[in-house]
């Protein structure tokens, strides 16, 4: 029989009367909305609580930028005074007190810019000695991490620098005929206990670190134009091209070594450096360009240098079979007769 029109069906009275298993109490379901709406009550005051006090974090941090920004125009923009405290006049000083703030907060800004981009003086290295003393005639610029040493974290030991095989030899040598330079980006409280422990004899002369590069793109680069040197005569020897991205030309770059300890590139590195010292190169750029065409520089001075050698051999053999010249005797040119 159907409901007749505008009279309810009763369909969960129905339900639980066929099923009365899935009956649920009427109290309950009162109760379940109840809860259902004070959830929804909670919810919504937490949002206005963390919105409360999102805008009150707003306003206190807007309200310190402020002041932190006043306080800088002042203390950034206010003029320089004497010891005994009279302000000592600039280009600022007829300007209106405003403009002349935020002139002088400027130039300071970019002076502190300068000081992190740039290297902290024009010359990097002393004038190179005059004689009686001796002046070595090339300029060797050396990388310090991942060439001379890297660094090995283990758990007995922790953090530690590991000496590339055959450093000691590699200091040693070069010293005869290069002035030797360590230019390396990391900061010098890393950097001198380390070549305090590394170059005992002190074959490293000078000791160059992050306020002696620029800061182009990212990268701190080192700048050769500011070594007081002339660059004919300076060879750097880096993994990174970028860190030597301004002078290409005078740069040989080695693979970055990862702690391995059957490396020898410095034991190739030793050999290439003598040839240059020993062929009086005049100009180190023109070797060095020859060798960046090549994908691994020493691996090509290692076969020029086996090709030389026998060369040398097949010469050596052609003179030692070649028939020897009657002897004529021989008058010396002061003592010639008439």
């Amino acid at each position: 029989m159907l409901p007749k029109e505008g009279q309810q069906s009763g369909g969960p009275q129905l339900l639980s009367k066929l099923f009365p298993a899935t009956a649920v109490p009427e109290k309950n379901q009162q109760e379940l909305e109840q809860e259902q709406k004070k959830q929804e009550e909670e919810k919504k005051k937490e949002k206005e609580k963390s919105w409360k006090h999102m805008k009150i974090g707003f306003i206190v941090f807007g309200t310190s930028a402020g002041m932190l920004g006043v306080w800088g125009i002042y203390d950034l923009g206010a003029p320089e005074r004497d010891p005994s405290g009279k302000e000592i006049e600039d280009e600022f000083s007829k300007m209106p007190m405003v403009q002349q703030y935020f002139r002088r907060m400027w130039k300071n800004l970019t002076y502190y810019q300068k000081m992190i981009q740039e290297p902290s003086r024009e010359k990097l290295l002393p004038d190179p000695v005059k004689l009686p003393y001796i002046q070595p005639p090339y300029t060797l610029v050396l990388e310090m991490k991942d060439v001379l040493v890297h660094p090995d974290w283990t758990y007995q030991t922790g953090w530690r620098f590991k000496k590339r095989p055959g450093v000691d030899n590699f200091l040693e040598q070069p010293a005869r005929h290069f002035e030797i330079v360590v230019y390396t980006a990391d900061q010098g409280m890393t950097v001198f206990p380390i070549l305090d422990a590394l170059d005992p004899n002190g074959y490293i002369m000078y000791r160059l670190v992050r306020d002696a590069t620029h800061f182009v793109d990212g990268h701190h680069v080192k700048n050769l134009d500011n070594l007081n040197r002339d660059l004919a005569k300076v060879i750097v020897i880096d993994w990174d091209p970028n860190s030597t991205k301004l002078h290409p030309e005078n740069t040989f770059n080695i693979s970055r070594w990862t702690g391995n300890d059957d490396d020898a590139t410095l034991f190739d590195l030793v050999a290439f450096l003598k040839t240059i010292a020993i062929s009086d190169v005049d100009d180190v750029r023109e070797v060095l360009q020859y060798y960046r065409q090549f994908d691994n520089p020493l691996g090509q001075f290692r076969e020029n240098q086996k090709k030389f050698y026998e060369e040398q051999q097949e010469k050596e053999r052609e003179e030692s079979v070649k028939p020897v010249a009657p002897v004529k005797k021989w008058t010396p040119s002061f003592l010639a007769s008439k």
